[in-house]
């Protein structure tokens, strides 16, 4: 009789445990399998985590330039021919130098970044590593090779001269032929330093700042004449009719220069080979005529000729 009511009260049991609510009873077998999906799950999660943090970051290729001295660099309000975006403003830069800029990074696959600064803090920010290279138009001298590395030559800028159309020196076929003259030039440069007191006899006045300004100031009569190099002459006709350019380049009076005047280089911080290597070979992969090029298709959009 006990046995029968055991039985029965097993029975009894079995039918209260079916009949609760549609709730799965979950054997031993099926834990195991439900513990191992999940932590095979974890595993894969943390698999996919790894490979993204394997991933190297862009590197950002950080620029200095004035963004003031066309038709190598200018700051405009768009992003109108492609500009790029300088940083902490809401301008973008263009320009010879940023088309170059562009081309560097595209070939190395790394983000630009163009950094705005006056033309005398563009080596200390070399120096300090606040930047990675500098675009500016610079020529590479003896002087600067003292403070930083630069690239192979993006460009050759011989020297010309700016005078108006009713200056008494419009017809000058030589730099002796400007002989008491008054002039200046920018700041810093060989322009300034180098070409402008090889005239006889020169009214030699402080440089200007800026190149626009060392235009303003020829514009305004402050002066006869204006030392710069043959982009920043063919930009300036651009925007004032008035100006006439003065080539000597190939005769016997033309200015004294060396190579390291005219050639213009690239930037680096010394002794950063690594960097110097990778700009190296995207300039091999261009021209004299891919500069001249690119040059002229700057000076038709920079903004002195609107």
């Amino acid at each position: 009789m006990k046995k029968i009511l055991a039985l029965a009260l097993s029975m009894m049991m079995l039918f209260a445990l079916c009949a609760c609510g549609g709730e799965t009873v979950v054997t031993t077998d099926d834990a195991a399998t439900t513990t191992a999906d999940a932590v095979a799950t974890e595993e894969v999660a943390d698999t996919t985590a790894e490979v993204v943090d394997d991933q190297p970051e862009k590197k950002t290729f950080r620029v200095a330039m004035e963004c003031a001295y066309a038709p190598y660099n200018w700051a405009q309000e768009t992003d109108a021919n492609g500009a790029v975006a300088i940083a902490d403003t809401n301008m973008f830069a263009y320009g010879y130098d940023v088309i170059i800029a562009k081309k560097i990074a595209e070939a190395n696959n790394w983000d630009l970044e163009i950094v705005k600064l006056d033309w005398d803090s563009l080596i200390p920010a070399l120096q300090s590593g606040t930047v990675d290279a500098v675009i500016a138009g610079q020529s590479i001298t003896a002087d600067r090779l003292e403070q930083v590395d630069f690239s192979t030559p993006y460009y050759y800028a011989t020297i010309v001269t700016l005078v108006k159309n009713d200056s008494a020196y419009a017809a000058a076929q030589s730099v002796a032929d400007l002989k008491g003259a008054t002039g200046t030039s920018q700041l810093g440069t060989i322009w300034y330093d180098n070409c402008l007191g090889q005239i006889p006899e020169v009214n030699q006045l402080p440089a200007q700042e800026t190149a626009p300004a060392m235009l303003v100031a020829l514009n305004a009569g402050t002066c006869d004449v204006v030392v710069t190099d043959r982009p920043t002459g063919s930009a300036a006709l651009a925007a004032y009719d008035n100006f006439v350019m003065l080539d000597f380049y190939g005769t016997d009076g033309d200015y004294e220069v060396s190579d390291e005047d005219i050639n213009i280089g690239i930037s680096v911080q010394k002794g950063n080979t690594e960097l110097l290597d990778a700009i190296n070979a995207v300039l091999a992969e261009m021209t004299a005529t891919d500069y001249d090029e690119l040059m002229n298709e700057a000076i038709a959009v920079q903004p002195l000729s609107e």
